[in-house]
């Protein structure tokens, strides 16, 4: 029996409860929210919750370095040329800014999601979506046709979903979590159906998934980094509490009794008993009588504090080498560090994001491919499909490094264009820009308007002189 949509509609919404737990659980370790693992009872009994908004956080630092050398700067169609209408639609909908957030979350949670749709029926809107708020589903077998998309949202006591399907849209709204999902009329006009068709023909929800394998779901990329930040956490917790206890010499007074006084009784006066003395006295104002000629001090040395920094160095190593991420992101040393050897410690990291350049480019060009379907440009999105994203280059170098590289590229031949391309930062719009001031110049000149390039001729400061006269012919 076929499953009807308001069965789909709640079996996808059941999914995406279920990953919102996770998600939740690595939007967490990238805010440092993480508890106090790896420790004893008895550490925990006496700490309490001393530690609780403790956390020395490298969850944050890995996406991060990933995530800004992700910048998208333009599309190109099949035959390598620029899309300006794909530049322009992308900048309308404010995507040169969010895509950087999806990127993130996608990075930190696994996965995130971009629609394409006109909520007004007129314009067309790129928004982006996370993974706790909608989720797509493939057709079984293959794994990029999708063919059911869905998004949830809350607005007050009222909770809203929208199926999207290859042939029709259907809106949906329940009361709190406990209703039955109904055909939606809040926020719709009076007599607006809450179900339409589908103009765009496919699901226009695209899912960005990071680390995609054939088998198995996305990952973040926090799943490697988590351990050893609860152990950096701990190992910290350990320290500072050592270093209220160990990290000063400790004093054993040897020989003599415990200072101790007499419990005398009120209604006699007459001595019941003894009990010891508190010692906190004693060491608040650092006195104490030795009355036995036998009593001596020895003294225990401060514990090296420094054991517990190598361990946690060696923990922030392993970050780094299994994620890939600079030692200089995550220690912050940097010494006479020569220009061959930065590049060279930041070499796993370019060949990283240019890995995933290449699988988030692919959820990029079908974006723009169902934004020009949604533009009526059917021409336009078969050659997006088959073209290509800009990136940034993800290697940051000098502008002496890109100048001499770029210099002896130009010496062998290679276009104006293409160099200009290879500079960091350099938007399609601004080579264009460039290409029509070349233009004019080279105008200028064919038509003589040298001074109008160069500026106007200097004066000779010998013009008004009279020329020397000839000597007369013999």
């Amino acid at each position: 029996m076929a499953e009807t949509p308001l069965q789909m509609t709640v079996r996808l919404r059941a999914k995406i409860e279920r990953r919102k737990n996770e998600a939740r659980k690595w939007s967490d370790a990238y805010e440092g929210k993480r508890p106090l693992l790896f420790a004893s009872p008895e550490f925990n009994a006496q700490a309490g919750e001393l530690f609780k908004d403790f956390s020395d956080n490298w969850c944050a630092t890995v996406p991060d370095a990933t995530v800004e050398r992700l910048m998208p700067i333009g599309f190109r169609l099949e035959d390598g040329s620029i899309d300006h209408a794909a530049g322009k639609a992308w900048r309308r909908s404010e995507c040169d800014v969010e895509i950087g957030l999806a990127l993130l979350e996608a990075l930190i949670s696994g996965r995130s999601y971009a629609l394409v749709w006109k909520p007004n029926g007129v314009d067309t809107e790129i928004t982006f979506e996370h993974a706790a708020n909608a989720i797509v589903e493939y057709v079984p077998g293959r794994r990029r046709l999708r063919s059911a998309g869905l998004k949830t949202w809350r607005d007050g006591q009222w909770e809203f979903a929208t199926l999207f399907t290859p042939d029709m849209v259907y809106r949906w709204q329940r009361r709190g979590r406990s209703q039955e999902w109904t055909g939606r009329t809040v926020g719709l006009s009076r007599g607006e159906p809450s179900r339409i068709p589908n103009p765009l023909g496919v699901v226009p929800l695209v899912e960005l998934p990071n680390r995609a394998r054939l088998y198995g779901k996305p990952r973040s990329e926090l799943v490697t980094v988590l351990p050893l930040q609860d152990a950096v956490n701990t190992l910290w917790a350990h320290l500072m509490t050592a270093s209220d206890y160990l990290a000063l010499p400790a004093r054993a007074v040897l020989g003599m009794d415990r200072p101790v006084r007499e419990i005398v009784d009120p209604e006699t006066g007459e001595v019941v008993g003894e009990e010891d003395e508190p010692l906190d006295r004693f060491r608040s104002d650092r006195l104490l009588w030795l009355e036995k000629d036998t009593a001596r001090i020895a003294e225990f040395s401060a514990a090296d504090l420094g054991n517990y920094l190598k361990v946690i160095d060696a923990a922030v190593e392993h970050i780094a080498s299994q994620t890939r991420t600079p030692a200089t992101y995550l220690t912050g040393q940097l010494v006479n560090v020569s220009a061959d050897a930065l590049a060279a410690s930041e070499a796993g990291l370019v060949a990283k994001v240019t890995e995933r350049q290449r699988h988030f480019g692919a959820g990029l060009r079908e974006i723009m491919r169902l934004e020009a379907l949604a533009a009526g440009e059917d021409k336009r999105a078969a050659s997006l499909a088959l073209g290509s994203v800009v990136w940034r280059d993800p290697q940051f170098r000098s502008d002496s490094q890109y100048s001499d590289a770029l210099v002896k590229l130009k010496s062998i031949g290679v276009p104006d264009e293409a160099l200009w391309e290879r500079i960091p930062g350099v938007t399609p719009d601004e080579i264009d820009r460039w290409k029509r001031m070349r233009d004019d110049q080279a105008s200028a000149i064919l038509g003589g308007n040298v001074a109008g390039l160069f500026g106007p001729k200097p004066e000779d400061d010998h013009d008004d002189e009279p020329a020397d006269e000839l000597p007369d012919a013999e």
